[in-house]
C-alpha cells in the first residue's frame, strides 16, 4: 500500500452496502450520513455499492447475452453499478449545499493486478482523492473495482469488493474505516437463524478472518486481511441506526471469549476425486491447476489405499465451473480421474480465539450435531476455528443447536 503523509485533520473512509443505497431516499438519507460527518469536522471519502441488486441483474443479462461471458467485458459491465451510485450520491450531497465529487477506482488510484474478476489491490495512489478533500469536498469513491497497469484495463474485486476499496483507502489517507450495512454489526449467529443471537461490541482481526471465510457476510474476508496487514481499526455498523456496532481489531484484555460465534454458508460443493496417482507431485498438479483458475480452496481432504489416493476438496458455489476447468488440465498431466461432484452440502462453524488453550470444543460440537441426527461428511480445523461440512437441508438447525449448546444467546 502505498504511503502518505498523515493528513492535518481527520479523515474517515465510509462505506455503503447495496442495501443502503438501494433507491432514492435512501442515497438522500446516506449522503446526510456524509454531511452530518463533514459538519464534525472530518474529512470524509466514502465508497459505496451497486445499488440493492444491480450486480446481480448486471450478471444475469450477461449470462441472456453470453452462456460465458468474457471476464474483461464483464469487468467493464459489473464496474458500471458503483460508478452509478457514486455519482447518485454526490448529486444528493450537492442538494444539501455541500461540496462533492465522484471517482472511478481508477481515478482514485486504486492500482490492481491483472487478475479480470478477482483482482487483488497492489497499491493507492490517491493523488486526486488528495487534493479533492484539500479542497473540502466530500469524496465518492466507486467501490468494487480499480485498474491494472499491467493491461490498461478495468478491473473488479470479486463480490463484496467495496469492503476491501474501503478499508485499502482508509490505509492509503491514515483514516479509520466504517463499514455501514442493514445489520447492526457482527453477531454470534445470523440473527435471521437465531433470534436470541447477541451483537459483539469487539471482534479480533483473527476471528473475523475466521467467520468471514467460514459463511459470515458482514465483510469481505480480503478486506479483513487488508484491515490486519495494515492495522486498520473497522467498525462495522448499521446505515439506518445509531448502534454503535462491532470493532474489528487486535485483541482487548487478557482471555479471549472460548466461542465467539456459530457461522454458516449454504454454498458448498465438495468434489471428490477417485484413483488418484500415489506419487509424488500430483497434488502439486491438481491444485496448481485450480489455483490458475482462482478458485478458493477449503477443507481438503485425502486417504491412499492400495497405492491409489481419493481426494476431497470443497469450493463455494460460484467456483464450480473453474474447477471442472482446472480438473480438465490437471487430467491432461497425471492421467484420467473419476470425478464426483456433491452439491447438497453447507458448512457450519464454530470460531472462537479461546479454543487453543481449552479442549473440549469438537467434542462437545460433534456430540451436539449427533444429538439432531446430522451427519459430517467432511471435517476441517484450525486453532480457533472448526468447521463440518453437513448436508445442506440441515444447516439452519445445526446453527440454532450449536448456539444453544454453547451458550451464545443474548443473557
Amino acid at each position: 500500500m502505498t504511503a502518505t503523509p498523515a493528513p492535518s485533520t481527520e479523515t474517515v473512509v465510509m462505506k455503503f452496502g447495496g442495501s443502503s443505497v438501494a433507491d432514492p431516499d435512501k442515497i438522500k438519507h446516506v449522503a446526510q450520513r456524509l454531511v452530518d460527518a463533514r459538519v464534525r469536522g472530518v474529512r470524509v471519502v466514502a465508497t459505496v455499492s451497486a445499488m440493492g441488486d444491480a450486480t446481480d441483474g448486471l450478471l444475469e443479462l450477461a449470462r441472456q447475452v453470453s452462456a460465458d461471458p468474457h471476464p474483461r467485458e464483464l469487468d467493464m459491465l459489473l464496474s458500471t453499478g458503483e460508478r452509478i451510485s457514486c455519482a447518485l450520491v454526490a448529486m444528493a450531497v450537492h442538494d444539501l449545499g455541500y461540496q462533492a465529487v465522484s471517482f472511478t477506482g481508477s481515478q482514485a488510484g486504486i492500482i490492481t493486478d491483472p487478475v479480470h474478476t478477482k483482482a487483488k489491490i497492489r497499491e493507492i495512489t490517491p493523488v486526486r482523492v488528495l487534493e479533492a478533500l484539500e479542497r473540502g469536498r466530500i469524496v465518492l469513491v466507486a467501490g468494487y473495482q480499480g485498474f491494472s497497469r499491467d493491461t490498461m484495463d478495468v478491473t473488479t474485486l470479486g463480490r463484496g469488493g467495496t469492503d476491501a476499496t474501503a478499508v485499502a483507502l482508509a490505509a492509503a489517507l491514515g483514516g479509520s474505516c466504517e463499514i455501514y450495512s442493514d445489520v447492526d454489526g457482527v453477531f454470534t449467529a445470523d440473527p435471521r437463524l437465531v433470534p436470541d443471537a447477541r451483537k459483539l461490541e469487539r471482534v479480533s482481526y483473527e476471528e473475523m478472518l475466521e467467520m468471514a471465510a467460514s459463511g459470515a457476510k458482514v465483510l469481505m474476508l480480503r478486506a479483513v486481511e487488508i484491515a490486519r496487514n495494515q492495522d486498520v481499526p473497522i467498525h462495522a455498523r448499521s446505515t439506518f441506526s445509531d448502534e454503535s456496532g462491532t470493532w474489528i481489531s487486535h485483541p482487548e484484555g487478557l482471555e479471549q471469549p472460548l466461542v465467539s460465534a456459530v457461522t454458516h454458508s449454504a454454498d458448498e460443493v465438495v468434489f471428490s476425486l477417485r484413483n488418484v496417482p500415489d506419487r509424488p507431485g500430483t497434488a502439486a498438479a491438481i491444485f496448481d491447476a485450480i489455483a490458475a483458475e482462482h478458485v478458493n480452496v477449503d477443507t481438503i481432504l485425502q486417504n491412499v489405499v492400495h497405492e491409489a489416493a481419493e481426494l476431497s476438496f470443497s469450493v463455494p458455489q460460484d467456483d464450480v465451473a473453474a474447477t471442472h476447468r482446472a480438473l480438465t488440465e490437471a487430467q491432461g498431466v497425471i492421467g484420467r480421474l473419476q470425478v464426483e461432484e456433491i452439491s447438497d452440502l453447507g458448512k457450519v462453524s464454530l470460531v472462537g480465539a479461546g479454543m487453543r488453550s481449552h479442549p473440549g470444543v469438537a467434542a462437545l460440537m460433534f456430540r451436539t450435531l449427533a444429538d439432531e441426527g446430522i451427519n459430517l461428511r467432511l471435517i476441517s480445523t484450525s486453532p480457533i476455528k472448526v468447521s463440518c461440512l453437513i448436508p445442506r437441508p440441515d444447516v439452519e438447525r445445526a446453527v440454532r443447536a450449536l448456539h444453544a449448546a454453547f451458550s451464545l444467546g443474548a443473557q
